[in-house]
């Protein structure tokens, strides 16, 4: 499974773990992804949704509905 969030697009970053002797080995940044299951109200069911933790706040402030609706806009799957 990929670590990435259906609602901003946050997808790993890379770069290097940089040791004392200043050697260079390849590292991964993952975004902080959560899985979250919310009542869709209009569709009459939940939605299990793979959101960052800044995604879910977004979520809180905008509602989950308007979230979906954001998240079909950009061709996402729910």
């Amino acid at each position: 499974m990929s670590a990435h969030c259906q609602l901003t697009g946050a997808k790993p970053g890379f770069g290097n773990n940089i040791s004392h002797s200043h050697r260079r080995t390849p590292r991964r940044f993952d975004p902080n992804v959560q899985h979250k299951r919310y009542w869709l109200p209009g569709e009459g069911r939940y939605v299990r949704l793979t959101l960052s933790a800044r995604a879910i706040r977004t979520v809180d402030a905008i509602g989950v509905e308007a979230a979906v609706a954001r998240i079909r806009a950009r061709g996402g799957k729910v």
